[in-house]
């Protein structure tokens, strides 16, 4: 079964898997936890949530377990204003799951239960083709390249057909270690995917491990040599990096109090994507991402802090580092350096 929605042309399009997440409702190990709250997970998921949040028309791809977990999710997906054109309710299949730890700070504890999961077995439709050929930006991670050889041909299909097709495409690494069976491999297969896209979106540590070098400076060397045309690198507490041949915008951190890391490099992602589908300049693309990732990790979930624009100007607006128009130099913002 095939949920329907109106997916003519959209702003964007992602696609992965998304997975029943339960979160401690305290803190502590999982072993000792015996009371959960449901939601949903998934990094594509999250970014598509993000960017519907921001007032863009988004549509996810993937295919869902027919149980309670995939239902829901599919209602969410729909609740939260999502093209639905080319979810897949899959009959006999299941959708993963997850645990989650509270933590009191940090990164919390992450448990997947996604093995032999519905969204595993991802392939292209003609309802999936014809998002992509619609779009303006289409969105990907390297998770999926590391969950199955069918999800990972997806992945370069659908690069392919959107880079034929004028649409713009970004990929955060997002890197999992835990499900490659090497470093090697895992490196190897992200790049493959991210030297094919116009923007790349790796953390530092990330950006270490897939290019070699130390510095944000050289992560975004090595992939604009390559042909990205911008290179956004996520420095957590110390902020963000986007980089382009022209260009070089920093941002520092904003002040927010941080409950759950998780999901902060896909509202980054979200804002980065929403400020470039509003033609803003790489200062302004870059304050709207560090905005938007920041808000994420103001609430427990992986979406529940995801920012709509009213909110993301009130940040904006407390840190006094707002503007009502684009931001364009870094002669008025002492908090941002542009070389």
């Amino acid at each position: 079964m095939t949920a329907t929605g109106t997916g003519v042309g959209v702003d964007v399009v992602t696609f992965g898997e998304v997975m029943g997440m339960f979160v401690a409702d305290d803190a502590g190990d999982l072993a000792d936890v015996t009371r959960f709250t449901r939601s949903l997970a998934g990094a594509e998921y999250n970014v598509a949530v993000g960017l519907a949040r921001l007032g863009h028309t988004v549509a996810w791809v993937g295919r869902l377990g027919d149980d309670p977990v995939g239902r829901s999710a599919l209602a969410a997906m729909l609740g939260a204003g999502l093209v639905t054109d080319a979810v897949a309710i899959a009959p006999g299949e299941r959708t993963g799951l997850q645990l989650k730890s509270r933590t009191i700070g940090g990164d919390p504890e992450v448990v997947y239960f996604r093995s032999h999961s519905a969204g595993r077995e991802l392939t292209a439709t003609p309802s999936s083709d014809a998002l992509v050929r619609s779009a303006r930006h289409l969105h990907a991670t390297g998770i999926p390249l590391a969950l199955s050889g069918r999800l990972r041909t997806f992945a370069h299909d659908a690069v392919t057909l959107a880079r034929r097709s004028g649409v713009r495409v970004s990929v955060d690494p997002n890197l999992r270690p835990s499900l490659w069976a090497s470093t090697r491999e895992m490196v190897r297969e992200t790049n493959a995917l991210a030297v094919r896209a116009d923007w790349v979106l790796p953390g530092l540590d990330e950006g270490r491990l897939l290019t070699g070098a130390r510095e944000p400076a050289g992560v975004a060397a090595f992939y604009l040599e390559r042909g990205v045309q911008l290179v956004a690198v996520k420095d957590g507490r110390r902020g963000a990096h986007v980089f382009t041949a022209d260009d070089h915008v920093r941002v520092g951190p904003l002040p927010v109090t941080a409950v759950d890391t998780v999901g902060a490099g896909d509202g980054f992602a979200a804002g980065l994507i929403s400020a470039g589908l509003d033609n803003l300049d790489p200062a302004a693309r870059a304050l709207r991402a560090a905005g938007a990732g920041a808000l994420a990790t103001t609430a427990f979930g992986d979406q529940e802090g995801l920012p709509t624009r009213v909110e993301l100007a009130a940040l904006l607006t407390a840190a006094g580092r707002a503007s009502t128009s684009p931001l364009t130099t870094s002669s008025t913002l002492p908090w941002m350096v542009a070389s």
